[in-house]
This record gives structure tokens, sequence and C-alpha cells, in this order.
């Protein structure tokens, strides 16, 4: 069986798609941006506040669906400087602190 899920505590999705899908116990989340979820603006405050409102956003996804971050398995980023890797691992590492999540790491350019 496969739902779709929807939280106002998580930003509207900005184009043909859902914020997560559940499917046969599995939670698929949609890839997320620093968007405020009442203004549906980014969030201004430099990189760390932006990776904690990414973060803020998949824990309302999760929790919507009845799961916790601690049941998370794998986590891809993706950060346009990897060498802010530093400032991420340490907003990252209070979202993720016991037993973290399979992660990758993938820079890109704009």
């Amino acid at each position: 069986m496969r739902r779709t899920l929807f939280t106002e505590r998580a930003p509207r999705p900005i184009g043909p798609y859902s914020q997560a899908v559940c499917v046969n116990g599995w939670l698929y989340v949609s890839g997320q941006i620093p968007l405020d979820p009442v203004t549906g603006e980014v969030v201004k405050g430099g990189f760390m506040v932006q990776v904690e409102r990414v973060l803020e956003n998949i824990k309302a996804i999760v929790e919507s669906a009845g799961g916790r971050l601690e049941d998370v398995v794998k986590v891809t980023v993706y950060l346009r400087d990897v060498k802010k890797i530093t400032e991420f691992n340490e907003v990252y590492s209070k979202y993720f602190s016991v037993n973290p999540p399979a992660r990758s790491v993938i820079g890109v350019s704009e």
C-alpha cells in the first residue's frame, strides 16, 4: 500500500511531488531546502541556521509519519561548499547523535 504524507510543520512542496511517501512500512522523504514552513521563504541567518531548518523540516515529516529521527537508515546530503562539512556536522550531530544513519555527502555546484 502506498500513501503520501503532508504536514503543516514542513514547507509545502514547490513542485509536483509529495513531502514523503510511505510504502510497506518504509518512508521516503523528498529532498528539503531551508524553507520556513510558515512563510515558504528561505530562512536567513547563515549556513548553520539553514542546516538546522532543513533538519527540522525532515524531523517534522518523519514525525508526521509516526517515526523518529532514530528510525532513519540513510541520509544523502548535497552541499554547495564541501569545505563547510565541519559546520554541517556540528548541527547534524545534534539531530543524529546516537546510532546515526548511513550517510553520503555529495558536493554540487549551483
